[in-house]
């Protein structure tokens, strides 16, 4: 039903593809729905520009406008993850563990932050659970590294059934 409510939209693609930075640094394709309009990259300077926030990392746009109708459902629902099964059944990515940010931050990773490249990003995370999109750069990347250094079975069937529950409750 999804992809026929994405095309029905606009008649674009129905899966957006992003590299990101997985295991030891390794660059792989990101699979989701997609949630924006046809060529929303292009607009991202622009807006970003608008709110005063050129060149901050982990960039949020206020009220985005390049967001389709289906897509706000498909990320209040964070249905537009699910493409990244695949992610997970290729090996890129893991079930739980620091979300995969685009190559351009890895620049800006201190030493300590560097630590969540040993390990497999995830669709979910410790950080997804404790603040997700209200993180600050600092304090994402604090709870990513602390679940790198104390993650195990049990935190991730954790992280797993916050998540869920947090899903079905839309936070």
């Amino acid at each position: 039903v999804v992809p026929l409510l994405i095309r029905r939209e606009d008649h674009g693609p129905i899966i957006f593809r992003q590299t990101r930075v997985g295991l030891d640094g390794k660059e792989f394709r990101i699979w989701k729905f997609r949630t924006m309009r046809v060529n929303a990259d292009a607009e991202l300077a622009g807006l970003l520009s608008e709110q005063g926030r050129s060149g901050e990392p982990l960039f949020k746009i206020d009220d985005d406008p390049r967001i389709t109708r289906i897509g706000h459902f498909l990320r209040r629902s964070s249905i537009d993850e699910l493409p990244q099964l695949f992610n997970v059944i290729g090996g890129s990515m893991s079930l739980v563990g620091p979300r995969p940010l685009l190559l351009e931050y890895v620049p800006l990773y201190d030493e300590r932050q560097r630590k969540r490249l040993s390990v497999r990003p995830g669709i979910t995370g410790w950080a997804q659970i404790n603040g997700r999109n209200a993180l600050t750069w600092e304090e994402k990347f604090e709870l990513d590294v602390w679940y790198v250094e104390h993650r195990s079975l049990w935190l991730d069937l954790e992280i797993l059934a916050a998540t869920a529950w947090k899903v079905l409750r839309r936070e």
